[in-house]
């Protein structure tokens, strides 16, 4: 016998509230739209797009090292605070500090490379750090350039345009042709609605927020094809319904597989939000915010569109004008 947390039976008109969901969704985008406006707040990359320095330094033992004191150790240099980062490493003595832009430190003079005034930076920043926290070695240096930083921008948004344009395929191939701009329209929306919501709390984007959104994708089409599924299925078993009582039909008889996926999903990323520590941080909070919206969009989303698709597929011609005799 299946697991169900939802009795089977269930009568919702989901169809019915498209427009409401439809309505939050292009508020939502167009709020994270003007947020990002540089006037306003912007959008924060992190050094893998918008370039900059990363250092893993290790304290020595005994040294009473945190976040607080590292940062206060580094306030007094020419370093942007809204661009600095940092992160405990595996352990109390172990930090990722990570820092952004281009302007010299201050008292070193004019910069004469990107590279050289990175290096000067990242000695300022070690020799900050042994004055006021403590002895420490450096483990890891990395630099990223701002040409290299906006080609891994650019990839990563040639990645998500890949990814539609086969999915596209697949699901025209799988199903139809009028269900495969709904599950790209919802996977398209999942997209702008979690980077909204990310770029309206401030958040920074970078190679793990990426990571999310690519996975996102995946778990909303997932969802997208097992009510895909039911539906035609039903339209085998029932050629003479209307495709808006078939679609709702299909989401309640999947809503309690959707639903369980969905928390035991939720289940998963919170983990890791809660106990996962820094470095996975951003990564956990886009999944978290983009199975939420991967769940409603199914429904809400690539649903209605089916509706719409097939039903203007099934409208009968209009009948030519009879000729006069």
């Amino acid at each position: 016998m299946a697991f169900e947390i939802i009795k089977p039976g269930t009568k919702i008109d989901f169809l019915g509230q498209w427009r409401l969901w439809v309505g939050l969704s292009i508020a939502l985008i167009l709020g994270g739209a003007v947020f990002a406006l540089p006037a306003v707040r912007g959008v924060h990359f992190g050094v893998d797009f918008a370039g900059g320095a990363e250092m893993h330094v290790k304290f020595a033992s005994g040294v009473a090292a945190s976040d607080g004191a590292i940062r206060s150790a580094l306030s007094t240099l020419d370093i942007p605070l809204e661009s600095l980062q940092v992160v405990e490493f595996g352990s109390k003595s172990d930090y990722l500090v990570r820092f952004q832009g281009e302007r010299t430190i201050a008292g070193s003079g004019q910069p004469t490379s990107a590279v050289n005034e990175q290096t000067d930076r990242v000695l300022a920043v070690q020799g900050a750090l042994e004055r006021s926290v403590g002895p420490l070695s450096v483990e890891r240096v990395e630099f990223v350039g701002p040409k290299v930083g906006a080609e891994l921008r650019n990839r990563g948004l040639l990645s998500m345009g890949l990814a539609f344009l086969l999915i596209l395929a697949y699901v025209a191939f799988r199903f139809s042709a009028s269900f495969a701009p709904g599950a790209v329209i919802a996977l398209v929306h999942d997209v702008l609605v979690t980077s909204s919501i990310w770029v309206m709390l401030g958040l920074e984007f970078d190679l793990n927020v990426l990571a999310a959104l690519l996975a996102i994708i995946g778990y909303s089409l997932n969802d997208t094809i097992i009510i895909y599924d039911r539906v035609r299925e039903n339209m085998e078993l029932h050629t003479g319904a209307e495709i808006k009582q078939l679609l709702n039909a299909s989401v309640n008889q999947t809503l309690s597989r959707t639903a369980l996926t969905a928390l035991i999903s939720l289940g998963a990323v919170l983990s890791l939000l809660i106990a996962g520590g820094p470095a996975i941080r951003g990564f956990a909070g886009a999944m978290t915010i983009g199975t939420v919206v991967g769940t409603y969009s199914t429904i809400f989303i690539a649903a209605p569109m089916v509706m719409w698709l097939e039903t203007r597929r099934r409208k009968p011609p209009l009948k030519p004008p009879p000729k006069k005799r």
